[in-house]
């Protein structure tokens, strides 16, 4: 679900963890840094208060769609689709084929989630090393989490400047400076004594991030999309990019078979900010050039462009020029999508429900509207939808009477 800028879980962490895109992508950020912080990057108020003030805890996903009963496989959650000021209908998330029109196209993240939580010492104290970004320079973004007693864990400031965390194996991690400046959430930390493979230390020790509001530990298979490919390098996300969790092999065909495409691209998620509700940061990124020329096809076609999470939106729309054409690009991007700055290419974006300070409701509503989005989370509490990434799924379209038809 769904690093910052994806989605913004409430609850203390539980581990088992600008305007403007250019098509060339952004500089990542590296040493000497506290590059973290995105150029224009904030959001602007959220305006989350106008669809929902607080969950209740009955609506809190704790296990995946597949585990709460006999019969019941990932696609059993439901979904909501929302579009402009219509009354926003609730369906089996099953049901997708049929909503969706030969010509659309479904774009998907295929990152693979990380066993990105590890138990380290710093000092002595316990502690939880998130990892989070890896960086240009051999560093990696890390969030530093206090055992907080059955698993749970509970924020703590990062730091200090020097300090050395020990990890299992002998390995070790020196804090250099804050990611961003003047915060201390997340911070730039050098593999010591020499530069060893995170990926591997991960594999071999790691656990996947979860929060407090699931029932149980999850294997790391539970936090895979279908979508999911293993990188070269072993990077990854550190989140799932939890809007292709309901998606099966059987549905894809079904989805195929009348017609509808899909385009992968990749943007490897962070950490989300989970208490901070912070905006996005710059995360690493590829849009092959395969997927951008599918992309301006079925815009062509008048074909509708639905992205599969708000990671495909934001990777999308750093590839896309001022006219909507969308170019093969990669690198990082600091890209926030706000109503101000609007979209450029996504037609309809399937998402989870997200939480109240979620940056992510700013995202919404520059795809389908304000009215859109404050119906459907009208919609959500009423019927009892579920929250989060074992939770349903929103689907929001562009009301055409709002935005025109392409140029």
């Amino acid at each position: 679900m769904s690093g910052i800028g994806r989605r913004t879980p409430g609850g203390a962490a539980v581990t088992g963890g600008g305007p403007g895109g250019a098509a060339g992508g952004r500089s990542a950020p590296v040493a000497g840094g506290s590059e973290g912080a995105a150029a224009g990057s904030a959001p602007g108020p959220h305006t989350a208060g106008l669809y929902i003030r607080d969950i209740p805890r009955e609506l809190l996903a704790r296990v995946p769609a597949e585990q709460r009963g006999p019969g019941l496989g990932r696609d059993s959650v439901r979904l909501l689709v929302s579009r402009g000021t219509a009354q926003p209908s609730l369906h089996a998330f099953r049901e997708l084929p049929h909503l969706l029109r030969a010509g659309d196209v479904l774009v998907v993240n295929t990152s693979a989630t990380l066993a990105a939580a590890v138990d380290a010492r710093l000092g002595g104290e316990a502690v939880v090393v998130h990892f989070s970004t890896r960086g240009d320079d051999s560093r990696w973004a890390v969030e530093l989490r206090a055992p907080a007693g059955r698993g749970t864990t509970r924020p703590r400031p990062g730091g200090p400047a020097g300090a050395v965390v020990e990890l299992p194996g002998g390995r070790g991690l020196v804090l250099e400076e804050p990611l961003t400046a003047g915060a201390d959430r997340l911070w730039w930390a050098r593999p010591s004594p020499a530069p060893y493979g995170v990926p591997e230390l991960l594999r071999e020790h790691g656990r996947p991030i979860r929060y407090a509001y699931t029932e149980r530990d999850q294997p790391l298979s539970a936090y895979q999309t279908v979508f999911a490919l293993p990188s070269a390098d072993g990077a990854g996300s550190a989140e799932m990019p939890s809007a292709g969790r309901p998606f099966t092999a059987e549905l894809v065909a079904r989805l195929v078979s009348r017609g509808v495409q899909f385009a992968p691209l990749v943007l490897h998620t962070g950490v989300a900010s989970q208490e901070a509700h912070e905006p996005p940061y710059p995360e690493r990124y590829a849009v092959p050039a395969a997927t951008a020329a599918l992309v301006n096809a079925a815009r062509a076609g008048g074909g509708r462009v639905i992205a599969v999470g708000t990671t495909a939106v934001r990777a999308l729309e750093s590839a896309a020029d001022a006219r909507g054409v969308v170019r093969a690009a990669g690198g990082w991007t600091d890209l926030v999508v706000t109503p101000e700055r609007g979209v450029r290419v996504v037609d309809g974006l399937l998402t989870g429900l997200h939480e109240p300070e979620a940056s992510h409701l700013l995202m919404l509503e520059a795809v389908a509207g304000r009215a859109a989005v404050r119906l459907g989370y009208a919609q959500a509490l009423s019927r009892h939808c579920l929250w989060h990434e074992f939770g349903d799924v929103h689907l929001l379209l562009r009301d055409d009477s709002r935005h025109g038809s392409h140029c």
